[in-house]
């Protein structure tokens, strides 16, 4: 039997213990500052779920909005003038950004000790070599979900399939670091229902709807999907839900699912630049 996974079950055990440890600081508040570039209406929807939930947390929530024909010398300016500013602890541009803007030099930009979605450089390395920093947010909550599950990672075929910067290479890494053996699959990968079926553990982040097929996955496997596509007025997983539920041992829904973990993990993440530049200023 397919356990379905609660992403706002496990959102809210997180939002609640950030909840608790903000308000256990007699000074200072942690300060989330989102910048908004244009007016794409899912970025719309996201950034205003993450206010909403920063302030239920207690977390100082601030917005940069600007036109969509603004120029990348002047995006890199608002971020400059953020790294400067000591009440602002986490920043975070939301993507994607209008044509004309070059995302990874304003990631470039980012004050690695406010990257609080891991885009920076130096925090990708930092998670290439598995040392302290942060990690971009879907895939920490990848990982929250199967360690709250109790699915073994320590030696299971892992198969990741998708390799961006934001999700596919990155929770590749975390798995990895926690000695999982580790598959990475895309577009011109050869067999790749044979190799998905081999997955203990199988991340799909494609983008792609209903891509993956019951019959590709392991009998007893946790699957988790972090694809979102609209098809007909509707969010689609890249995993074909009804033929994986029953088969799959742990499987996430769309919606429902990672999407509500990534905005908890964000959170979490400002609270720890919140505490790490705290302790900075009083050494």
């Amino acid at each position: 039997m397919t356990e379905v996974v609660s992403g706002k079950s496990l959102s809210e055990e997180i939002l609640s213990d950030v909840r608790k440890r903000v308000s256990e600081y007699a000074t200072g508040t942690p300060c989330l500052c989102v910048v908004l570039v244009g007016d794409d209406p899912a970025s719309q929807v996201y950034v205003r779920k993450k206010d909403e939930a920063a302030r239920k947390c207690g977390i100082e929530s601030r917005q940069v909005r600007l036109p969509a024909t603004t120029s990348e010398a002047e995006v890199l300016r608002v971020v400059d003038g953020l790294n400067r500013d000591p009440n602002v602890h986490g920043i975070l541009v939301q993507l994607p950004l209008p044509n004309g803007i070059d995302a990874a030099r304003v990631a470039l930009a980012l004050d690695p000790a406010k990257d609080i979605d891991g885009l920076h450089p130096i925090s990708a390395g930092r998670l290439l070599a598995n040392k302290s920093g942060f990690a971009p947010c879907t895939p920490l909550g990848c990982i929250y979900i199967l360690d709250h599950h109790r699915v073994p990672i320590e030696g299971a075929n892992a198969v990741v399939i998708g390799r961006s910067e934001i999700v596919g290479k990155p929770v590749s890494l975390l798995l990895l670091h926690r000695n999982a053996t580790v598959t990475i699959c895309h577009s011109r990968t050869r067999d790749l229902p044979e190799i998905v079926r081999r997955a203990d553990i199988l991340v799909a982040a494609l983008g792609k709807p209903r891509f993956v097929k019951g019959d590709w996955i392991k009998p007893g496997a946790a699957v988790i999907d972090v694809g979102v596509n609209r098809v007909d007025g509707k969010l689609i997983g890249d995993v074909d839900f009804a033929a994986a539920n029953g088969r799959a041992g742990l499987l996430t829904p769309v919606p429902g699912g990672v999407g509500l973990l990534t905005v908890a993990m964000l959170l979490r993440n400002t609270l720890q630049a919140f505490e790490a530049q705290t302790a900075q200023r009083r050494t």
